[in-house]
């Protein structure tokens, strides 16, 4: 095998081996600028898009031991692979081709698992992992939250410290009671030694 040939496929083998999933799109038609595009986006969500001979990548998918899809390399394919989710690069593609006509998916591989083109925009419309897990991190916090905000409208329907102002108002009397009470007690004690000290200065 040539040299030269060895070392492409060879390099085809690391992406193929490296990344979960492996999606096939035919760019014919695309632009020299279309196509640096949607390489810079598919870059943004962690995919990389290759273009090699199809009999190259037929080769690194054998030897990767990948199912056998030789039969629709055929034409202007390119190879998207990446270390993110494959939802995110489908989704990239399939946005892209809803702006410019082009590229088509024509099928992948995830896993071990041959996806048809039906498959892949599927797969598009799948939310990705953080998504679904912040929606299912809303959804089991919920009703904590209802119950926070029950107690909080129960206690203090105005949003003040009312409630509290209202929990001080007794403590306060009863601490001024006893108070008040003593200097009662004196008035009344001081009373009688008053009246009893003015006859005797007559």
């Amino acid at each position: 095998m040539n040299p030269d040939k060895k070392i492409i496929i060879n390099g085809l083998l690391d992406r193929v081996n490296a990344s979960p999933y492996l999606i096939v799109i035919d760019y014919t038609g695309l632009t020299v600028q279309q196509f640096t595009e949607l390489r810079n986006r598919l870059g943004a969500g962690g995919a990389n898009c290759t273009v090699a001979k199809n009999s190259y990548m037929r080769k690194a998918l054998a030897e990767a031991g990948m199912p056998d899809i030789g039969a629709d390399l055929t034409g202007q394919m390119a190879y998207v692979m990446g270390d993110a989710e494959v939802f995110s690069a489908a989704k990239v593609i399939k946005n892209f081709e809803k702006e410019f006509k082009k590229p088509e998916m024509k099928v992948g591989i995830l896993g071990n698992a041959v996806l048809d083109a039906v498959a892949l925009q599927s797969i598009a419309d799948i939310p990705s992992r953080e998504a679904v897990l912040s929606q299912l991190l809303a959804t089991i916090l919920e009703p904590a939250t209802r119950i926070a905000r029950i107690v909080k409208n129960k206690f203090n329907p105005d949003g003040d410290d009312s409630a509290d102002k209202a929990e001080e108002v007794p403590v306060a009397e009863s601490e001024a009671a006893p108070v008040a009470e003593a200097e009662a007690a004196v008035v009344v004690a001081e009373a009688p030694a008053a009246e009893a000290a003015t006859p005797a200065a007559e």
